[in-house]
């Protein structure tokens, strides 16, 4: 049975017990994440389609490359024409909302679970949770992590290995330890796209 008490502290930032949230969330997306890693997902979407009932939001079209790992899954919504590649991990203590047509390479990180600074404090097991919004058309690079609260814009690319610690506006390459904007994306890049998506329709 859900702790209401430390249900609220947990979506509202505040340190709370992650042991006593007691919603069930997480033996549920557990059992489901297991039988979709060991599935044969590129002929059967059963254990995928199973999977997606744990989710927050999961459209038809979306696509997970196994193994994968989410705390909960119930925090998670994903928007049209998700893809990720292998070892997804969300630690979703809180929200994480994925607009449309977000790719993610492999080996990528989004955390929305922090610990105290103080020792002390850290030693009780509390955490707090703060939530993660990645926009449309966004291309994460592999081994890249997105710490907690952090929003990415709609337009963006997230180089790999970058370690997202703070928001990422619209229409920008990012990169970097810290992720740090390298530049606009700019009608230079989609006209030389664009010829290139000529050139393969041709």
């Amino acid at each position: 049975m859900r702790n209401d008490y430390e249900w609220n502290r947990m979506l509202a930032g505040q340190l709370y017990s992650p042991n006593r949230v007691g919603d069930g969330s997480f033996e549920r997306v557990h059992q489901a994440q297991a039988r979709f890693n060991q599935s044969e997902f590129w002929h059967d979407r059963t254990a995928l389609d199973q999977l997606r009932t744990c989710f927050r939001q999961a459209p038809e079209d979306m696509i997970l490359t196994p193994p994968v790992y989410f705390d909960h899954g119930d925090r998670i919504s994903f928007g049209q024409h998700f893809y990720a590649n292998t070892d997804l991990t969300i630690l979703d203590e809180n929200y994480v909302t994925f607009g449309d047509n977000v790719f993610l390479a492999p080996h990528v990180s989004i955390y929305t679970a922090g610990h105290p600074i103080d020792a002390q404090a850290r030693a009780l097991d509390l955490e707090y949770a703060l939530p993660v919004t990645i926009g449309s058309d966004v291309w994460i690079g592999g081994n890249v992590v997105v710490n907690p609260g952090v929003t990415i814009g709609s337009d963006v690319v997230i180089g790999s290995g970058s370690v997202v610690t703070h928001d990422v506006p619209d229409h920008v390459v990012a990169v970097g330890n810290p992720c740090h904007v390298l530049r606009r994306i700019n009608d230079d890049d989609r006209r030389a796209w664009h010829r290139q998506l000529d050139d393969y329709r041709a």
